[in-house]
């Protein structure tokens, strides 16, 4: 957004929060909320940083508006914060004009908390990645297909549901790609690697790490499904980038997945934690290549029809001139 203000007749700037520990965070961040209300129309409070500022959320001399890409109290963090951070989120979203959220996911979770409808507006990301670079990978590596998951290892990406399904597929199936940062979790991570050591898995998964744009939009292009059992994704950018890429996708009936991919159409959505049946989900993609195919040209057509990144930014400045007129 910040790359395009000017083309929208706008201009952002940047104020953070210190990274502090939970909650003290909320004493540097009065002066945050002081300094990002100088000389604008309005200011745009990440969910990241909602938390923090609600104590002083009163002081603001301008309009708020929320950004939201995760629900109130977040989604990686254990309870007792989840409670204590979710109290806080929600006192500076109702301070708030406008509540721009990602997915209707996250729309329906709002007004189930009580938040008035008219106030929210689904903002959602854009689904296309960046240009791919060339020549494109071959990822298959001998084998009949190869499968992408693009996500951090952490526990609810699903990271070893994906090589618990894996094992349960014939040796020659499938070519499995994990993009993502392997380092995000260190107990998780240790789990992964301790997981991949399984010689029912050697040399069938190729660990790339975090990659550059370019780089993960050619695997994309190169891929022949997507594969991401996530329990939580409060939108899910990458399944919106696999499917404008023509992949089929794969994961839980969980998160915005089900407002994204049709069941049986677009992809497979299975009920969450079912391994073997997202095993027998790639099995049946991976040896039925008609049925593969016509998959592969239903997600093109539903990832046409997302939102790309200018649609999101003509919302985005879109909204923010509603809430200040």
């Amino acid at each position: 957004m910040a790359a395009v203000a000017a083309e929208h007749d706008a201009r952002l700037r940047f104020e953070s929060c210190r990274e502090v520990v939970f909650p003290f965070g909320a004493v540097p961040a009065r002066r945050v909320l002081d300094r990002a209300g100088r000389d604008v129309d309005v200011v745009v409070v990440d969910s990241i940083a909602a938390a923090e500022i609600a104590p002083w959320t009163h002081r603001a001399e301008c309009p708020l508006v929320a950004m939201l890409h995760q629900v109130p109290g977040g989604i990686d963090h254990g309870p007792l914060r989840s409670r204590g951070q979710a109290r806080l989120d929600e006192r500076t979203y109702r301070r708030c004009r406008m509540l721009m959220v990602a997915s209707e996911t996250l729309a329906d979770d709002m007004r189930a908390r009580a938040f008035p409808a008219e106030r929210i507006r689904v903002v959602a990301p854009g689904r296309d990645p960046a240009q791919p670079m060339q020549p494109l990978p071959h990822l298959r590596a001998g084998r009949r297909t190869a499968l992408l998951c693009v996500g951090n290892w952490i526990r609810r990406k699903g990271i070893l549901d994906v090589l618990d399904a894996l094992a349960r597929l014939p040796r020659d199936a499938a070519t499995l790609h994990l993009v993502g940062d392997d380092d995000a979790d260190p107990r998780y991570a240790a789990r992964v690697r301790a997981r991949l050591r399984d010689p029912a898995l050697a040399e069938r998964v190729v660990v790339h790490g975090p990659r550059p744009a370019a780089e993960v939009a050619a695997m994309y292009e190169a891929a022949d499904l997507f594969v991401l059992p996530s329990t939580k994704e409060p939108y899910g950018t990458v399944l919106g980038e696999a499917l404008a890429a023509g992949l089929p996708v794969v994961g839980w009936d969980a998160g915005n997945l089900p407002h994204l991919a049709t069941n049986g159409r677009e992809g497979v959505v299975l009920p969450v934690g079912d391994v073997d049946g997202l095993g027998a989900a790639l099995h049946d993609l991976v040896t039925d290549e008609q049925r593969r195919a016509e998959m592969a040209e239903a997600a093109r057509r539903r990832g046409a029809a997302l939102p790309t990144w200018d649609d999101t930014a003509r919302e985005f400045f879109g909204a923010l001139r509603e809430a200040v007129s």
